[in-house]
């Protein structure tokens, strides 16, 4: 009885082994870079959300919460001239990035963010598949009491990448 248990169980845990590797998934590193503007940091959440030329995407919902800053463990992330590094796993995009939305959820006691650029290098797993590395320029207030009064930058470099069919 016990060995068809152990049995099925490592049936089972390769079963699944075998789906998680089959899966290409791609190591993400991000360089996010503030301001040195005054009052250019923020403690709000912020989420980014990257895409290709063909329209696929990976969403991080909290950069903070995904990647964990690879800083001092008591690094504040997003402050005035900081540059945040974070990394983590995720669901590789067909074609190389080149597009990106980046947000703030507007909350905590700074709301408003001035961020300077977003670098992002993914790494897969997969050898058909390239690295890629894309830094987009933000140099945009994302707040709501500043010019562009919004809490979203939107930047799109893949017109360049699009092929007529």
């Amino acid at each position: 009885m016990a060995m068809a248990y152990y049995g099925a169980a490592a049936i089972a845990l390769l079963s699944l082994f075998s789906t998680v590797m089959a899966t290409d998934y791609c190591v993400y590193t991000l360089f996010v870079k503030t301001g040195f503007l005054p009052k250019a940091g923020t403690n709000s959440h912020i989420s980014t959300e990257f895409f290709d030329a063909n329209g696929n995407s990976y969403k991080i919902s909290n950069i903070t919460e995904w990647g964990g800053s690879l800083m001092s463990a008591n690094h504040d992330c997003f402050e005035r001239n900081n540059l945040d590094v974070f990394t983590g796993l995720g669901e590789c995009l067909e074609t190389p990035i080149c597009g990106m939305h980046l947000s703030s959820d507007g909350s905590g006691e700074h709301h408003g963010w001035y961020c300077d650029y977003v670098e992002v290098t993914s790494v897969c797993s997969k050898p058909s598949m390239l690295c890629n590395t894309h830094r987009f320029t933000v140099q945009q207030w994302l707040a709501t009491d500043v010019y562009p009064y919004q809490l979203v930058a939107h930047r799109d470099d893949c017109a360049h990448l699009k092929t007529s069919a």
